[in-house]
């Protein structure tokens, strides 16, 4: 192809000076053609792209072919039940509802009901009219010793930093929570300026300890405190990992430290800022308990709970130890899937690192239920949380409460680009490009996520009502089924048998499922 270009080339250059000669009003087809040839020759010499180099300018089509790619499949050739991670109808739900636009569906469903993995509600002759069920129940978080339990929507906004996220886009998400009256989580990022805007906020306190460390990266009390007492701050969430990237630290890198960032992190400008894979001011579960303590204190009283997403079982089973044998509880737990999403992750940590959502909650409800601590702590879950089912079909596994990032950034606007990572967000949400965040007006989209929030709540609560129940506290493992086979149904009581209240505090009454976890756990170590 290298020969065949530059006969090419040479034949298109002695045509169009032929064709010059005879009217020099053909010399436009110089500006055509000669920045053509040149691109070829470029692609000739080059030594770092081996298509581009063999097939001069052609090859070039392959990489646009491939930029277009994504784009290209999901909206000429995705149907309704195509598209990862969240297909067009999912995406389009979440649409519909923050535009308060019909979200009914004409002619049926368009899910494989015979497909394994397809699952449903169990719903009940005694079915209870939507108009005697509470459209917005309350879940209060905070265990016996908490003094200022804070009273939860059952749908929140989960765990998304300032600088993963727009300005714009947190602003829009603060004024949504504070219109629709629930909670914005601020993820590991710190507490911006852009959080304190009238929403209940969930401070989320990562291994950085960004907003309340020193300089050398450890935690600072004092800055802690100055944050935790503020009114719109309503509960300490202390993230142990991910969904996305479980066990993975990070890096920012200096030159993304602007004066503005420097300042929400309490870090030093001009170096790198280093996020451990583990935290520094606890390394064993009994510490992991004084700490709940220090910060319950420093706040004021406030849920004290972590963010965790379950790897190695006897480490959690180790913390659930440690509470009982010192009597310290937290308040809530944050159960984030193996399936979470982040603005950025290893691909292998993505697909391959982490439990799944309806394998971790039973298993986290179980271990608190076996140690006879659930009732002093509220399960939160997250990963792919979008509709009103999937609430529903969490708070079967044992959550209290749904958080959901995706489907309120699909509610800002977001169309599933996946460009998160590359500071190039069509849609201003993921991206710090001032030029892409104006077009993400925060009056408006406040709005939406408001709406979004209600009409997915509302969702869950006619769902409930259909199942005969009228509080998300009757939801049981009863309630949803699921297609483990073509011919063979299951309910998650079924799939996952719940332990006994108390089971675990003694060897002889664990199961065997769990005895070899319990048996390695301790609250001196994780």
């Amino acid at each position: 192809m290298r020969k065949a270009f530059l006969i090419i080339s040479i034949t298109i250059l002695s045509l169009t000076g032929i064709l010059i000669y005879i009217n020099w009003k053909f010399s436009f087809l110089l500006l055509i053609f000669v920045p053509l040839i040149m691109m070829g020759l470029y692609d000739m010499f080059q030594s770092k792209k081996t298509i581009r180099r063999n097939f001069p300018l052609l090859g070039r089509m392959r990489y646009l072919l491939e930029a277009l790619g994504p784009g290209a499949r999901q909206y000429f050739i995705e149907n309704d039940t195509d598209g990862k991670p969240f297909n067009r109808l999912q995406r389009s739900i979440v649409y519909q509802r923050s535009k308060k636009e019909t979200d009914s569906m004409p002619f049926g469903t368009q899910l494989d009901v015979y497909k394994e993995g397809y699952e449903w509600i169990n719903h009940s002759i005694k079915a209870i009219p939507f108009s005697k069920v509470n459209e917005n129940p309350r879940v209060k978080i905070g265990s016996s010793q908490c003094e200022k339990p804070y009273e939860a929507s059952l749908f929140n906004i989960s765990a998304m930093s300032y600088g993963s996220l727009s300005k714009n886009a947190i602003l829009a998400l603060n004024n949504g929570a504070k219109q629709g009256g629930f909670y914005h989580n601020t993820g590991e990022g710190g507490l911006s300026p852009y959080h304190l805007q009238g929403g209940d906020v969930v401070w989320n306190i990562g291994t950085g300890y960004f907003s309340c460390r020193t300089d050398e990266g450890k935690f600072n009390y004092e800055e802690f405190v100055k944050r935790a007492t503020l009114d719109n701050v309503k509960m300490i969430e202390i993230k142990f990992s991910q969904g996305a990237k479980p066990g993975h630290g990070g890096i920012l890198p200096k030159e993304k430290v602007t004066d503005e960032i420097a300042e929400i992190r309490l870090v030093s400008k001009g170096k790198d800022i280093l996020s451990p894979p583990t935290h520094s001011a606890f390394t064993t579960p009994l510490e992991l308990m004084d700490f709940v303590k220090l910060l319950r204190k420093g706040s004021g009283g406030k849920p004290i709970g972590i963010k965790i997403c379950i790897g190695n079982k006897t480490e959690f089973i180790a913390i659930c130890k440690a509470m009982v044998e010192t009597k310290t509880y937290l308040d809530f737990i944050t159960v984030d899937g193996g399936e979470g999403g982040t603005g950025a992750a290893p691909q292998e940590y993505s697909d391959h690192v982490g439990m799944p959502l309806r394998d971790a909650l039973a298993f986290v409800y179980d271990c608190l239920n076996g140690f006879a601590i659930k009732d002093q702590i509220k399960i939160i879950a997250s990963g792919k949380v979008i509709t009103g089912f999937d609430i529903i079909r969490n708070l079967s596994l044992g959550a209290d409460v749904c958080n959901s990032a995706r489907g309120m950034m699909f509610a800002l606007g977001c169309i599933q680009a996946l460009e998160c990572h590359a500071n190039t967000c069509p849609t201003g949400v993921a991206t710090q490009d001032p030029r892409l965040t104006k077009g993400l007006v925060p009056e408006e989209k406040s709005i939406r996520v408001a709406r979004y929030h209600h009409e997915t709540v509302k969702s869950a609560m006619d769902l409930m009502a259909s199942a005969g129940l009228t509080h998300p506290d009757e939801v049981d493992r009863t309630v949803v089924s699921t297609r483990i086979e073509r011919s063979k149904i299951q309910t998650f009581e079924e799939t996952y048998p719940e332990l006994k209240v108390g089971a675990l505090l003694e060897g002889a009454t664990v199961p065997n499922e769990f005895f070899r976890f319990w048996k390695r756990a301790t609250s001196e170590s994780f």
